[in-house]
């Protein structure tokens, strides 16, 4: 049991740890707000992760190989996404402000969409996840795959608030000019990543 708890684990960090849309907007928000908010977009990306993850090793992944339509709408709405929180990030004029002067009023429901579209409007962590995850429920013993995806959603709820905790204490170190490059690289390479999205949908339909 244990055995595949870790398993679960270690496959979970190496799945979520790689910088990605997750990781940037988590990182973005600990760096701009405070730290109430930055654990509430964490606690936010978390379910939306590990729904995916849980999603992903029962074989939503094959829905999509299997209904071509279904592939196309998500490459189509995840491009759209992903492209205005890019833009969003490069149009973010970056300031350095004490906790009490922080406008933490932004909408629940505009939160919940970002981490939403940043995990669930991503054709290939959606792929890639299954290939992993569900690979591995091929190759574990019947009874233990419950014990390896609860490792899995353990390394989600680490990693995220574990993030968020150590941008936020250390944000005070971040100058204006760190924040401007931090924007700029984050924007940039979500933007591209949205046009890839477009372009693998643009591919599906001619």
């Amino acid at each position: 049991m244990h055995e595949y708890l870790i398993q679960g684990l270690l496959l979970g960090f190496a799945y979520v740890a790689p910088i990605g849309t997750q990781n940037i907007f988590v990182i973005n928000t600990a760096i701009h707000k405070n730290r109430l908010k930055a654990y509430q977009v964490a606690f936010i990306t978390i379910f939306f992760d590990i729904s995916l993850a849980l999603s992903c090793f029962l074989g939503v992944g094959e829905l999509m190989e299997r209904f071509n339509l279904l592939k196309m709408i998500i490459l189509l709405l995840g491009s759209i996404a992903v492209i205005y929180i890019g833009v969003g990030l490069l149009r973010q004029v970056p300031k350095i402000q004490s906790e009490d002067s922080i406008d933490v009023n932004k909408s629940i429901i505009k939160i919940i969409w970002t981490c939403f579209a940043v995990t669930w409007l991503n054709p290939q962590a959606i792929i890639d996840g299954s290939l992993l995850l569900g690979g591995m429920r091929a190759m574990l013993p019947v009874d233990m795959g419950i014990y390896f995806i609860i490792g899995v959603c353990m390394a989600s709820f680490i990693w995220f608030t574990s993030l968020a905790t150590i941008i936020s204490f250390f944000k005070g170190r971040f100058n204006i000019s760190v924040i401007k490059i931090i924007n700029l690289v984050c924007g940039v390479v979500i933007i591209l990543y949205g046009f890839k999205l477009a372009y693998s949908f643009v591919l599906l339909i001619i």
